[in-house]
């Protein structure tokens, strides 16, 4: 809810930006400039500041895509950083992955020879012959 009440305000600055500058004192350039200005500082600030920070502490929304073939196994907050942790059976390792602001620094750990409890194997069961 926060997310949307973001955007809202952005969307309201930059209208109000077009309607009050350029269309009441008919100064389109400056209103263009100003609007687009606002745009752009709105978006850089929630990609790269306040997408984390609404979802953790004001029940923002984000949505994140685990790769095709791993498994998740669980996430967790670190600061306001959120480290993802994968399960990837082929190569039997776990993957942790940071999902940093603005996807500019992530960190990744994996460890080798994982056997996380619970997660699904996609080798064939062994059989034995009676």
């Amino acid at each position: 809810m926060v997310t949307y009440l973001y955007w809202l305000i952005v969307i309201a600055l930059v209208c109000g930006a077009l309607f009050g500058i350029g269309m009441r004192l008919g100064q389109w350039k400056p209103a263009l400039i100003l609007a687009a200005v606002i745009a752009l500082v709105g978006t850089t600030a929630y990609y790269f500041w306040l997408q984390q920070i609404f979802v953790k502490r004001y029940g923002g929304v984000m949505s994140i895509t685990i790769p095709q073939g791993l498994q998740h196994i669980g996430s967790t907050w670190k600061g306001d950083n959120l480290w993802i942790e994968d399960y990837n059976p082929e190569t039997n390792e776990c993957i942790f992955r940071e999902y940093s602001r603005g996807d500019l620094l992530q960190g990744r750990v994996v460890l080798k020879n994982c056997h996380p409890l619970g997660a699904r194997s996609t080798a064939p069961a062994a059989t034995t012959a009676e």
